[in-house]
C-alpha cells in the first residue's frame, strides 16, 4: 500500500472518476504547501473506455492505485472530500 501523501508528479495511477478504473498520469503532486490537495490534476486515458484522453481534476478518493516498481499498489490515506453526489438535493 502507498499513502496518498507519497504520490509524486508524473506517477502512473488508476482512477475511478469515469465509473470503471482508468489509467492516467499525475500532473501535479498532491502534497503542496502545508497540506494535501483534495483534488488533483491528472492526464486521464479515457480512450481505454471509449472516451477522450483529457487532462482534468479528480477527487483524492478517486485515485485507487499507483504503479511503483512494475506493480500496482493500492493508495490509502486520502483526505476527506465531498463527492459530487453530496452537492445535489435529492
Amino acid at each position: 500500500m502507498i499513502e496518498y501523501k507519497d504520490l509524486k508528479n508524473k506517477d502512473e495511477v488508476r482512477t475511478t472518476q469515469l465509473g470503471e478504473p482508468v489509467s492516467g498520469k499525475l500532473l501535479e503532486s498532491p502534497k503542496q504547501g502545508r497540506g494535501l490537495k483534495k483534488t488533483i490534476m491528472i492526464q486521464s486515458k479515457g480512450s481505454e473506455l471509449g472516451f477522450f484522453d483529457e487532462a482534468g481534476s479528480v477527487y483524492a478518493n478517486e485515485v485507487s492505485e499507483v504503479l511503483r516498481d512494475g506493480a500496482w499498489h493500492q493508495v490509502t490515506g486520502h483526505p476527506e472530500t465531498k463527492g459530487a453526489k453530496d452537492l445535489f438535493i435529492i
